[in-house]
């Protein structure tokens, strides 16, 4: 990569720093303010009912790196193959990343996935494999939470707000999943037509070699569909276990399958709305707050359940940064990589 890239690269990354800060702040507005509105008190005593049930926590949110780790290594073209171990620990630095650069979490956390693995598989080869992957998953997501959102919408009285988000977000994967399919049969060279469109000659030979690689993936390897997809749902299944148990945990009524459900599909729309802020503080208490009331849950167990699950993040930020630091990259190598 020349200088002139790298500098360029390094402005772009300081020109989103003030966001990134500004939005910080926001969020940690929001935190103080549902947690103080739920009752500090109650979410202390929550997560002491939760003790030692956090590393089974811990244990059950394994899952989720696991399934897309595997997910990952099925979509690698052939011959080149991708050990599991290596997908596994690439995944939670990327994803450590991701948390502690949240403005541009995605454009930073993806590429640097295949970064990591760049000496068990060609660069390409692995980032192609995660487009691939990621396709998968996003179809997943618009199917997860369309169902949990047509749930929560058939199964309980919402609040005007609540039921007008939620409409949104339905309407919203009735268009999204259709529109990849399309994409996907038609062949249709999206990626490389943006970029062509917004003059970036240089990236349009990159991205129509990426396009190369999804659709042959498309045309010569769709006995792996069912595969990768169910992989995928694994990692939803994973999430609702993880929320019945802290549920099972901290709240004096016994919790449902469905209501875990629910609540999990909210998360799944909360990060993907406010992946720009860090670890969703604030918005995850106030959204997961709602719903759980509607849900029928006491105060403040909500707003527990987010603040357990920033534990859980941060718990695997600290061991993908670990990870980060044992395998000597910085973000420094890593910026110039991207190039």
């Amino acid at each position: 990569m020349t200088n002139d890239a790298l500098t360029s690269k390094q402005n772009r990354s300081r020109r989103f720093a003030p966001l990134g800060v500004i939005f910080g702040l926001l969020g940690l507005l929001l935190f103080a303010y549902f947690v103080s509105r739920a009752g500090v008190g109650d979410i202390a005593s929550n997560i002491q009912r939760l003790g030692a049930g956090f590393l089974l926590i811990l244990g059950v949110s394994s899952i989720r790196y696991v399934v897309r780790a595997l997910a990952w290594i099925r979509c690698v073209e052939r011959p080149y193959q991708l050990p599991f171990r290596d997908a596994f620990a690439a995944r939670v630095m990327g994803d450590a990343l991701g948390n502690i650069i949240p403005f541009v979490s995605f454009a930073v956390s993806e590429p640097s996935k295949a970064v990591f693995v760049k000496d068990r598989v060609p660069l390409m080869v692995g980032f192609s494999a995660l487009a691939i992957e990621n396709i998968f998953y996003a179809l997943s997501v618009a199917l997860f939470i369309f169902s949990g959102t047509a749930t929560l919408l058939l199964m309980f009285a919402l609040p005007k707000g609540l039921r007008y988000a939620s409409i949104a977000a339905l309407a919203t994967t009735v268009v999204l999943i259709p529109i990849v399919l399309l994409i996907m049969r038609s062949q249709t060279r999206f990626l490389s037509g943006i970029v062509g469109f917004l003059g970036a000659k240089k990236l349009k030979p990159r991205a129509e070699s990426l396009e190369d690689r999804i659709y042959g993936f498309y045309v010569n390897s769709q006995r792996s569909f069912l595969s990768i997809f169910a992989l995928e749902m694994g990692f939803h299944a994973a999430g609702i276990l993880e929320v019945f148990i802290t549920l099972s945990f901290i709240s004096p009524v016994a919790p449902t399958l469905t209501q875990a459900f629910i609540l999990e599909s909210v998360n799944r729309i909360i990060n993907i709305a406010f992946k720009f802020i860090p670890l969703r503080a604030g918005v995850d208490e106030g959204g997961t707050g709602q719903v759980s009331k509607v849900l029928g849950f006491a105060r403040g167990i909500g707003e527990t359940l987010a603040i357990v699950r920033k534990g859980r993040d941060i718990f695997w930020s600290l061991v993908g940064l670990l990870l980060i630091w044992k395998k000597g990259h910085s973000l420094t190598q890593m910026n110039a990589d991207h190039s």
